[in-house]
């Protein structure tokens, strides 16, 4: 029996991204998803709300905002406005998206930790926190790493991200260092608050058990409370965040008041709205989360035990994504393995709609998924263009020109079975978090309404039966009709062209599944159709991966003063072996160095004009700067080889190379003729 419509209100929430930073392709396997899911739920009558909002607490936006010397409100303000808007953008429509550090959610994590400190949920204890003697300050999460005391990989402050993925306490991590200025940290006692953590491990162990969504977090989940469950300290020394009660000198926890958003977030939607948020989190709705699958320890262990000890609902569900790679690479910003949502995808002009399709039909949700510049264009082309906006286009431009209307006829039977065999299958998909499965199952469909168009060959039967031709027409209006509702979900803009261009003047948007079978009206007039989806061209897709390649080269380059490395690939690539028919291709000149000046970004290369003779000057970026200061360079002629191809060193371009040996030293030896001569003389 279908899970959905339910009497029980829905309320579907996302894992709140961090205001810290700009939104990219990782960030939209959780929304994209879940904006999917919420719009599918309506279109079977359910009722749903849809929350989310930006996480803006914790010390990496404190840590930032002293590096960029503002504060954390503007920092927050800036990215809050991102997500926001790129939301938007992508067609992720929720009903309410607030801050953690709007009132409504200090006032509610205020009562919650109350709630929790009446319940006797709550001990004080003194422990030891990581302290810099350098920087006289302490040192919460971020601003400390050291070594995992379970897997001993190297780990930040309150969370093993390079290892085992644990949780971890203040003053759990080995050999503390400080992330400010790299010295050694200590550990200094210091009074913090502490969640019963270890008292909830029954209560969790039943929960998970009939915990919905997908098995990666139940599992994962059920793991981790097999073992002996510890308590968790839930305050930080911060001045930015949601004070403790009681104590101006703590903050809680980052990870007690962002869940507490989903909450706050839904008070919001009901004083906006005159509803109830009680309804979800006190009374006897329906909770689902989607979440990214390194958030999994947070949302199925820390939060439900929070909600049971402070008497909230707990989740139904928490739906956890697979994680993401760019181009067979694990994703990395550091190592520019990133694709970002604005200037790598919308800014290029690719529509909204083709990314939502990517992510929805790529591999389960609950795998890795890979983004691919190619598997991108081919997805779209093949998919998109050849199978769905094939069928959609042929249909409505042959019944615009040979009609002009939707024809009268019957709409068979098997067409009818056909359509609501694939509604009751996207459903299922769609009520297990199976994401590509519904998006296969919906153009399967199309695949079949493509069949049914060339197996009865209408331009051939226009010519003998325009009658028996209307009907097959209207059959195919009928499956375009289908197609429109059921890709609503992934491909809402486009759906809503789609849905005015078959006639159609009710809101697709809010029109039903159900409806999918109700019989297209004859009659109603038909334009001439526009092509909905165009296709990807190599050239595009080449242009991005160029684009994607040099940001990676850029970022390796930076990274732990690597440069030095790629200077010398660079420039090594120019020197392969020659044969002397090759070297009697070589235009060697002399050339006299009329300014050079440092490149900034490298500790190896200067920028040099060289005059060339015949009002000829070339810019040439040689590997000088450790053995010549540049103004003793000006006026020193050179042996330059004039006919390499140009290259790009440090992202500089070099039109030339300038000879030179290395001495015993390492230092290079420029190569000059024996006597002054004229720039340009050759060498042969």
């Amino acid at each position: 029996m279908s899970k959905f419509p339910s009497e029980k209100p829905v309320l579907v929430t996302c894992g709140l991204p961090y205001a810290n930073g700009k939104a990219h392709v990782g960030h939209l396997r959780t929304y994209v998803p879940a904006d999917i899911f919420t719009r599918s739920l309506k279109k079977t009558g359910q009722e749903v709300t849809f929350v989310c909002g930006s996480d803006t607490h914790g010390t990496p936006i404190v840590f930032n905002a002293e590096e960029l010397k503002t504060t954390p409100t503007e920092i927050i303000k800036v990215y809050h406005k991102h997500f926001d808007e790129t939301f938007k953008k992508m067609g992720v429509m929720f009903d309410a998206f607030g801050t953690t550090d709007d009132p409504t959610n200090h006032n509610r994590t205020t009562e919650i930790v109350s709630k929790l400190i009446e319940n006797g949920y709550v001990y004080p204890k003194t422990i030891e926190v990581a302290y810099c003697p350098s920087c006289d300050r302490s040192l919460p999460d971020r601003y400390v790493k050291g070594t995992c005391p379970h897997c001993k990989k190297e780990a930040r402050g309150d969370e093993c991200d390079q290892g085992c993925g644990k949780h971890l306490e203040p003053g759990e991590l080995e050999h503390p260092t400080c992330t400010t200025c790299n010295g050694p940290a200590e550990y200094k006692e210091q009074e913090h608050f502490f969640f019963k953590l270890s008292q909830f491990k029954d209560f969790l162990l039943e929960y998970l058990e009939g915990l919905g969504g997908t098995l990666n977090a139940r599992n994962y989940a059920l793991g981790w409370v097999k073992q002996e469950l510890t308590d968790w300290c839930i305050t930080r020394s911060l001045e930015w965040g949601i004070k403790f009660p009681g104590h101006e000198d703590l903050v809680v926890y980052v990870w007690v008041d962002a869940p507490i958003g989903y909450i706050a977030f839904t008070e919001e939607w009901a004083e906006a709205n005159n509803e109830s948020w009680e309804k979800f989190w006190k009374d006897d709705g329906s909770i689902i989360h989607f979440i990214g699958g390194d958030i999994i320890y947070h949302h199925c262990i820390f939060w439900p035990a929070m909600l049971k000890g402070a008497g909230y609902n707990q989740p139904d569900a928490v739906v956890a994504s697979g994680m993401v790679k760019i181009e067979d690479r694990t994703f990395s910003k550091s190592r520019g393995y990133v694709v970002w949502v604005d200037e790598d995808y919308l800014d290029h002009g690719f529509h909204q709609d083709l990314l939502r399709y990517y992510l929805a039909s790529y591999t389960s949700h609950t795998k890795e998924l890979n983004f691919s510049w190619k598997v991108f264009q081919d997805k779209v082309n093949t998919e998109l263009v050849g199978v769905f906006g094939n069928f959609l286009y042929r249909t409505l431009l042959f019944t615009h020109k040979n009609f002009g209307e939707i024809p009268e006829g019957e709409v068979k039977q098997d067409i009818l079975d056909e359509i609501n065999t694939t509604i009751e299958n996207a459903k299922g998909a769609m009520e297990n978090y199976e994401f590509k499965k519904y998006a296969d199952t919906v153009m399967a469909l199309a695949s079949y309404g493509n069949t049914y168009f060339q197996s009865n060959e209408p331009w051939k039967l226009i010519k003998e039966n325009k009658e028996a031709c209307g009907e097959i027409v209207k059959n195919c209006a009928q499956i375009t009709k289908a197609l429109c509702l059921l890709f609503e979900p992934i491909l809402p803009e486009k759906m809503e062209e789609a849905w005015k261009q078959i006639g159609m003047e009710t809101d697709v948007h809010e029109t039903n599944y159900m409806e999918a079978t109700e019989l297209v009206k004859s009659g109603i007039t038909l334009e001439k159709p526009s092509i909905l989806f165009e296709k990807i061209e190599d050239e595009k897709t080449e242009e991005m991966e160029a684009i994607s390649a040099a940001r990676v080269k850029e970022a390796i380059a930076k990274e732990n003063g690597t440069e030095e490395v790629e200077e010398v690939k660079e420039i090594e690539e120019m020197k392969d072996l020659i044969t002397f028919d090759d070297f009697s291709k070589m235009d060697i000149r002399i050339g006299t160095i009329v300014s050079a000046e440092a490149i900034k970004k490298s500790k190896k290369l200067l920028k040099l004009q060289v005059d060339l003779g015949e009002e000829e000057t070339r810019q040439i970026v040689a590997g000088l700067k450790e053995s010549h200061e540049p103004e003793q360079l000006i006026g020193k002629q050179v042996a330059v080889l004039t006919n390499l191809a140009p290259a790009k060193l440090c992202g500089v371009e070099s039109n030339g190379m300038v000879l030179a040996g290395v001495d015993a030293a390492d230092n290079a030896i420029l190569l000059q003729p024996e006597k002054e001569t004229n720039p340009g003389t050759c060498i042969h």
